[in-house]
């Protein structure tokens, strides 16, 4: 009996790690299970570069031409930055553009969050279908109506000169009307993963409506406010049909409308400049992108509510 109890008082004896067998190091194997994907990324980063190479080769390129194009250009030189800022009036251009797509992309932020917070926080008369009209209303293109628009704006300028035809504040208004719906859909989906709980604190310590959205819930939906302004950033910016009807011929010409009047009829021959125009384009947004990239990947809501 006492041997089998100081059997079973005895500590166990340490036993060392197990040894798994190790497969050895074979250069076919290395090649089936990790080969293959560095060359399907390599692939993948070539053609989503490529564009952008091919229009950097181009800008820098001296002959200016499609016809000549060659990848690694042998001469390189900014010439057709020099002609492009020397003989148009890019410079305009751009800051109209830059405008234009701000001022619409801010208002289009600001009336999306208060119509999605309606939609999301309030119940009245008329919720559900307010909420199936803009579902609708979104599956039309502002293309199929810019006609209408066209004779719309140019009624309304002989009224209110001020928003009419050729006015970069009568753009911004058809850009508002056209892109509020698809936001407010995208920020009530964010607004409703909010939780009511802070809604109802803050209403026990006597806050309306307005102090829960602007002091509560606003600073809690950042990332959805910088990816929405950014998107109507980059729509506004790079919009062609609309700004061509209402604006091809004033002073308040956007950059896309502006490129294309410069190389209509003479695209093969120009093809440099446009190339050094559509680069120098993109240097707003990819400023824009940097500057609310800390607000698109941070997470603002976790942890807001306990238990």
């Amino acid at each position: 009996m006492s041997a089998d109890v100081s059997a079973v008082d005895r500590p166990a004896e340490a036993v060392g790690p197990i040894a798994l067998p190790v497969r050895p190091w074979r250069p076919s194997r290395w090649m089936r299970e990790v080969a293959w994907r560095h060359i399907v990324a390599v692939l993948a980063c070539f053609f989503a570069l490529f564009p952008v190479i091919w229009v950097v080769s181009a800008s820098i390129n001296p002959t200016g031409s499609i016809a000549a194009q060659q990848l690694i250009p042998r001469e390189p030189t900014l010439d057709n930055f020099r002609e492009l800022l020397n003989e148009t009036s890019y410079t305009q251009w751009l800051l109209n553009s830059v405008m234009i797509a701000g001022v619409a992309s801010a208002l289009q932020v600001a009336l999306g969050a208060h119509a999605a917070y309606a939609f999301s926080r309030l119940r009245f008369h008329g919720r559900r279908a307010g909420l199936v009209a803009i579902l609708l209303i979104q599956m039309f293109p502002q293309l199929l109506a810019v006609v209408a628009i066209f004779l719309m704006m140019n009624n309304i300028g002989d009224v209110f000169p001020q928003i009419g035809l050729g006015t970069q504040a009568g753009v911004i208004l058809v850009y508002l009307g056209g892109a509020l719906s698809i936001n407010t859909w995208m920020m009530k989906g964010f607004f409703d993963t909010i939780p009511r709980e802070l809604d109802e604190t803050a209403k026990v310590d006597g806050a309306s409506h307005a102090q829960i959205f602007y002091l509560v819930v606003l600073p809690l939906v950042r990332p959805v406010l910088a990816v929405i302004g950014l998107l109507a950033f980059v729509f506004a910016f790079n919009e062609f049909i609309i700004a061509s009807a209402l604006l091809q011929g004033s002073d308040a010409e956007t950059l896309p409308i502006g490129l294309f009047t410069f190389i209509d009829e003479r695209y093969g021959s120009r093809w440099g400049p446009f190339a050094a125009g559509a680069l120098m384009g993109g240097v707003p947004i990819i400023v824009l992108f940097l500057f609310l990239q800390r607000y698109i990947i941070s997470g603002l809501t976790a942890g807001s509510v306990k238990g």
